[in-house]
């Protein structure tokens, strides 16, 4: 299978480095508009494929600044897009058209709507998208999810996941464009603001999502970390597809913490840790016990399971707890179930429905933080019923050719 990676900064490089290793794939193709970056990421793969020459089995590669040429190449199977969120909905509903399969980082969307968009988009073209919220495939996740299915823990009402900040609202002054940087195509979609590094430096990356300080690229940790957690909850309860019917801000109606409630009354919480008098504490948990390292805690009225990335696993009462359970890469066998799915045209774990429903969420809980008020939705119709003012946050005006 050939593949190609949009956007080779700290995550697409990872990726990059990934699917070479894969016996089944070849990397035929990376872009980026930083040019060191493209050229880092080409002598990272000459050096993984340089053994193969010999064999005959290395195709070569070729690195491009528009991802548009390497969409145009039809000798790639599918796509890796690993660019801030600003560029996901372009990119992946060009990349449909195309008739690539999608592999593509969260959160899929800048808002809303355009995450509507992308669903729709890729059902069309009947392509297979992934999205990267790799905690779906990670063996504990997997574990606690089958638990909590199976009703060991009895009826589940009440989720905590570890939380995340919206991101302030930052510009910083302006600097001179670094030689090789494509500025204008990095801002893509976005409104035109002058070149700063602390959006993006120029060279080796030093943050995972440095943009996201600016509510113009990202809005984040809400939408790049609190994701993983709120979709890990939805995995859980088996609420994809689904959405709340209210969000509650901390701070108002003596709500500690956002909070998403239900039409059945369950409640996802945020909250790092579980205070007395603020949240329920659980049989059998220690309140000092942070929810930290991306951890998901369901409640139910029988017990509880507590899981975190690094094979985290625990519950109550203790019983349940399985002696063993696998301790494969996460990203891998993400990255596997999707090449599986590829060859099979089924639609794999972290599909795009289910992936805009968890980003939808996400987006949900900026508003509520954004607009400081207690917001009704509609999960059905996607709007908040009679609020003029949260409804025009659920899309922005995109830079032309590339609003979505």
């Amino acid at each position: 299978m050939t593949v190609g990676v949009i956007g080779v900064g700290m995550m697409g490089r990872g990726h990059l480095h990934a699917f070479a290793n894969y016996p089944d794939v070849q990397v035929v193709a990376l872009s980026d508009v930083d040019l060191w970056r493209r050229n880092d990421a080409s002598q990272m793969l000459e050096g993984l494929y340089g053994a193969r020459q010999p064999s005959g089995l290395f195709r070569g590669f070729k690195a491009y600044n528009d991802f548009r040429d390497l969409l145009a190449r039809a000798d790639i199977d599918a796509v890796v897009i690993a660019t801030g969120e600003r560029w996901h909905p372009a990119i992946s509903v060009q990349a449909a058209a195309a008739g690539k399969d999608i592999y593509c980082e969260k959160p899929i969307s800048l808002t809303i709507r355009q995450a509507r968009t992308m669903v729709d988009t890729v059902r069309r073209h009947q392509r297979v998208f992934q999205t990267g919220l790799q905690q779906r495939n990670s063996p504990e996740y997997r574990q606690a999810f089958d638990m909590v299915h199976a009703g060991q823990i009895g009826t589940v009402k009440l989720v905590y996941v570890s939380s995340s900040d919206v991101s302030p609202y930052q510009n910083f002054p302006a600097e001179p464009i670094p030689a090789g940087v494509d500025w204008d195509m990095w801002l893509g979609p976005c409104p035109w603001y002058p070149y700063s590094d602390r959006y993006h430096h120029a060279g080796r990356p030093r943050h995972v999502v440095p943009w996201s300080c600016n509510r113009a690229f990202g809005a984040g940790g809400m939408t790049s970390g609190l994701v993983h957690n709120l979709d890990s909850a939805h995995a859980g309860l088996g609420k994809d597809g689904d959405g709340p019917v209210a969000i509650t801000p901390p701070g108002i109606n003596a709500t500690p913490s956002l909070t998403f409630t239900y039409a059945d009354g369950t409640q996802i919480v945020c909250a790092t840790t579980l205070t007395q008098g603020q949240h329920v504490i659980p049989n059998g948990w220690n309140e000092n016990t942070p929810i930290d390292n991306f951890g998901v805690l369901f409640v139910g009225d029988q017990g509880w399971v507590h899981v975190a990335r690094f094979g985290l696993l625990n519950c109550y009462p203790k019983h349940l707890l399985p002696r063993r359970f696998s301790t494969a890469h996460s990203i891998e066998e993400h990255h596997r179930d999707w090449l599986d799915c590829i060859r099979m045209r089924r639609r794999p774990r972290a599909d795009v429905a289910v992936g805009a429903s968890s980003t939808i969420l996400a987006h949900l809980g900026c508003i509520a933080m954004w607009t400081g008020r207690a917001l009704q939705w509609d999960p059905v119709k996607e709007e908040f019923p009679g609020d003029r003012a949260a409804n025009t946050l659920r899309s922005r005006a995109s830079r032309e050719p590339w609003s979505v």
